[in-house]
Formats: C-alpha cells, structure tokens, sequence
C-alpha cells in the first residue's frame, strides 16, 4: 500500500521494500519528547539516514514522500515531528529550532542502527531546521538538500521593510489547524482563503490573525512588534553560520518563491567559502507540487553521490535555470551567470521605457490611499493562494499605478540574474512604500509579472536632497526570462501590492495598531539629474536561441 501511495504522488520507487519503525522517542534537552518514524531498507544494514524535521506531521502523504521514497532507495529516513505537533511534546516555538535539532542528531548517533552518516532533507521550514543544526553537526553530515528555503526569514517577514502579511497570516493559520493528515491536506486549502477574508476586512493588523484562526496567534503578534532589525531575530537567523557548513548543499528555488532571493544569499555565501553547492530554479511557486515531487528524485541523486559513492546522476553543471518567455532549461557554472552585464533602461516621459539617458521633464505623480490600497494581483507566493503569473492591465489601469514601457523589440531580449530599480522619487509622506513590478508585454497587450520588489521608507531612510528627492534602490526578485521579438518591456511603480505586504498608513505608526490612514502624494522623477531605471541582467543570446 505504501508503495502503491509513493506511485500515486509521482514518485519513483527505488528496489528495495521498507519496513517502518513508529513513534520512536527522541528526548530534548529540556526533557520533552518528541517522536520520529523511522523507515529502513530491508536486508541492508545500518545504512546511511535521511532526517526529516517538520511541523507539519510525518505521515499521510509527506511521510509517505520522505520516508517510503528514500528508503526504497537504499537510506534508512527518520522522520520526525517537531515540538509542539502530531505527538511530540512541549509547545510549538515558531523558528526556534537549533537545540532541538542538534538534540535529534546526538540521539540519532547514539542508535545501534546508526552507520556513521547522515544526511538532511526538506523544503521551507524543513529546509530552515537544516540550516539551524548544519554548522555544528558534526562530521557525520555528509549531505543537505534543501527547497524554497533559506537560513534567515527575517528579510522574507520584512520585505524591504514592509511586512509579508498574507504569507504570515497563511502560515499562523495553516500550523494552528493542522493537528493530523487529514487536516493538514484541508487546511492547504482553507488557509489562503480564510487570510485573505481576514486581510479584507479592513480591521487593524493586530486582529488579523484573530479573524483568521478564532484566536490570538503569538508568533503573529511576535512579527508585528519584532521588525527586521530587533533581537528577536539574532538566535532565528542562521546566515552567519552558513559559510562555515562543511557539508555539500543541493539548494532549489523557483522564481515565484517567497524566499528566493535570500536562498541565493546563502548560495553567495557558501560560494565565497569556496564550496560548491548545487543551484536548481524553477518556474515554481513556494508550495509547486511539481517543485515538490521532483526534489524527491534530485535528493535521491545527491545523497547517492556523497553517502554511496555513486556520482551517476549528478549533472555536470552546478547551476540549473529555466528560462521562462524561452521555456528552456539552460546549465551553467556559477551565479550570477557568466557574460550577465548590467543595462539601465530609463523610465522615460510619456510612460516610455528605453535604455537612453531621460530628458528635461516633469515628474509623473499619482497619489496613494492606504484606506483604497493598490491591490496585488500576481507575483511570489505561498501556496498558490495568487496565480504566480497573471495578466496585470487591470492593474495599470489604476490611477495610482505608473506604466513605463519600451518600443515593439526588434530582437530577443534575454535577462538572468538579479534585477534593481533605482529610483529617484520625492513625496509628501516621510513614511510610505514603493513597489516595483518588471512585466513583459506580448503581441496582443497581455502584460504578465515577471519579478517584484519593495522599499519602505523611514525618515531619513534614505536621506532626502535639497530638493526633497530621495534616492531609493528597490531590489526586486530576481529573473530568467526572454523578451521575445515583438513583444516589451514594461515597469509598474506603485506605492501598494496589497495584501501581500501590509498598507504604509503614513503615519509612522506601529503596523499592528495604526488606524489613521494618510493619503500620500508620490512623484517619480526622469531627469538627466534625477535618471530613475530599472537595471536588467542582460547576458548574450547563444546561437542556437535566437528567434
């Protein structure tokens, strides 16, 4: 039956049959007990382990995906239930994972089942539980393999300084409901809708979570009061120990992933360590269960090289991208990519978009309201509670949205890598938000989001000139993507992208309980002194690609 299940979710069973060891008692440091299933090969002995630590159970279908996959392979996998969740003890403490997790991998050492090796497994939070052990481990981690994940998520809470809220409010809902498969699978469903109902209701962030779940959730209010740069975050952010992990990394991510650009943080890092870690990205959202059942298949092959000895299946580029717009998977040594140069395309009058210098001109205005916030239609997301793409004309439509757009393309146009805006902008609010879209705009006018960024501004943050224009960089997610012959390239400005983040009230308010909203009148200027552009990661078209 459990081979029938591994089948039925698009994996591939590996030869040999499985045996199951349930509930066994792995003893935290502080006494609780939390439990693990352990999945073995039949007739192998103490052979390397795969650990799996989750929130969100270790049956159903994810026990069947970890434990039954990789057994069948040849690995013993432990699979095991966080604290606070599906049996193990204690209370659930969102992001603090480092004592348990290194108390799971002394017990596991001391098995009679142990062989010597290990490895590590998972997507999000399971990817950031490897991150949180991996540096002091021990020699005995031979391998990570790790999705849509990264080693911090304060930046991905905080996005330029805004805050994440229909990711946040998805996610308290999602783990204060599941309490087995069943309603694991259910709440996947529910919790996307039942956050966006909350969002919509136009009640202080503070009540949100409330809305959403029946009640107060902690780790919601938590992020509400902890901003980016509190000590709240110093023992959840794992980013300085990230170098220092020894052990070769296999990283996926998708180019609609909520944690993208900080997982290419942490393959920056090990890269400047000088490790090698493997780079695969999609064109995945953060759940794709495409992403999901295919990353079953590249662990299999990664724990085969560095546990088995058995290379075979390790490709032989590092860096693995599809390229969206081309629908073409393309491999390469390193990220950034090779040959990848910097252009400016200038935001220009007329809502024009071209790599020339900008003219004497005036600035474009629109006026935000935070009470009328502009919505989000399309971009990174969690569960797929947004389509990733989607047509944006609606959007551009408003009045509180700015379009720039290039000429008709004579030629391919093909971008890799990370992509900015620089803007030049002046306002009447000290305190308000800029949003960033890069679209591509097809033959019959349908503009689809290829990337997204957002800067919250502070006072003196950046500082304003004489003039009152303040200079903001606007790192937006990054891209792969070709402009085909005969379509654009466009640009979205706006100051909302909402509910994704939170609405700037204006005010200087705290977030969760502001109520005043102010309306906030923006200016983007294009001037040969003031040259907002976005800067596009162009890299040469190969022969064999062109139009």
């Amino acid at each position: 039956m459990r081979r029938l299940g591994v089948t039925a979710l698009g994996l591939r069973n590996g030869p040999h049959k499985v045996t199951v060891d349930r509930d066994l008692k792995v003893p935290a440091a502080d006494g609780v007990t939390l439990l693990a299933d352990r999945y073995a090969p039949a007739g192998v002995e103490r052979a390397p382990v795969v650990l799996v630590r989750s929130p969100y159970g270790r049956r159903g279908p994810f026990g069947l995906m970890c434990g039954q996959a990789f057994a069948s392979h040849g690995f013993q996998a432990v699979v095991q239930s966080v604290r606070g969740g599906f049996g193990s003890g204690g209370v659930f403490e969102a992001l603090d994972e480092r004592e348990d997790g290194l108390a799971t991998i002394a017990w596991l050492k001391e098995q009679p089942w142990f062989g010597g090796t290990f490895a590590m497994h998972g997507p999000s939070y399971l990817g950031y539980v490897q991150w949180a052990v991996a540096a002091e481990a021990g020699p005995e981690l031979k391998a990570l393999s790790m999705q849509v994940t990264a080693s911090t998520f304060r930046d991905a809470v905080n996005v330029g300084g805004t805050f994440a809220l229909e990711s946040a409010l998805i996610w308290v809902d999602l783990t204060a409901r599941m309490k087995n498969s069943l309603s694991g699978i259910t709440t996947g469903i529910m919790s996307p809708r039942r956050a966006r109902r909350a969002a919509l209701s136009g009640r202080p962030l503070a009540e949100l979570d409330r809305i959403a779940t029946g009640e107060q959730q902690r780790f919601f209010q938590e992020l509400l009061v902890n901003g980016p740069d509190t000590p709240f975050w110093d023992k959840r952010d794992f980013s300085p120990t990230v170098s220092q992990v020894g052990a070769p990394v296999n990283m996926t991510g998708g180019w609609y992933d909520i944690f993208l650009p900080w997982q290419l943080k942490d393959y920056a890092a090990l890269r400047a360590a000088g490790h090698r870690p493997y780079l695969t990205i999609g064109p995945w959202f953060h759940a794709d269960q495409r992403m999901m059942r295919g990353s079953v298949h590249e662990s299999v092959k990664w724990f085969r090289a560095h546990l088995l000895d058995d290379p075979s299946g390790l490709r032989e580029q590092p860096v693995r991208l599809l390229v969206t717009g081309a629908d073409e998977w393309r491999e390469f040594p390193d990220w950034p990519v090779p040959g990848m140069r910097e252009e400016r395309w200038h935001l220009q009058p007329a809502g024009a978009l071209s790599p020339g210098e900008p003219p004497e001109s005036e600035p474009d205005t629109y006026r935000y309201d935070p009470e009328h916030p502009t919505p989000f239609l399309g971009g990174p997301t969690l569960l797929g509670e947004t389509h990733p793409v989607t047509d944006q004309r609606r959007l551009e439509r408003r009045r509180d949205v700015l379009v720039y757009t290039s000429p008709v393309l004579d030629d391919d146009l093909e971008i890799i890598g990370p992509v900015t805006a620089d803007l030049h902008v002046r306002s009447n609010r000290e305190h308000t938000d800029f949003v960033v879209r890069l679209c591509d705009v097809t033959p019959d006018g349908e503009s689809l989001n290829l990337c997204e960024g957002m800067r919250r501004l502070v006072p003196g943050s950046p500082e304003p000139g004489e003039d009152g224009v303040r200079r903001v960089t606007v790192e937006l997610w990054p891209a792969g993507h070709r402009f085909r012959r005969g379509h654009r390239v466009r640009v979205q400005v706006a100051s909302g992208a909402y509910p994704r983040v939170a609405r700037n009230p204006g005010t200087g308010a705290p977030i969760g309980t502001a109520t005043e909203m102010l309306t906030a009148d923006q200016e983007v200027l294009h001037t040969p002194d003031h040259p907002s552009a976005i800067i596009l990661p162009v890299v040469p078209l190969r022969a064999d690609s062109r139009s």
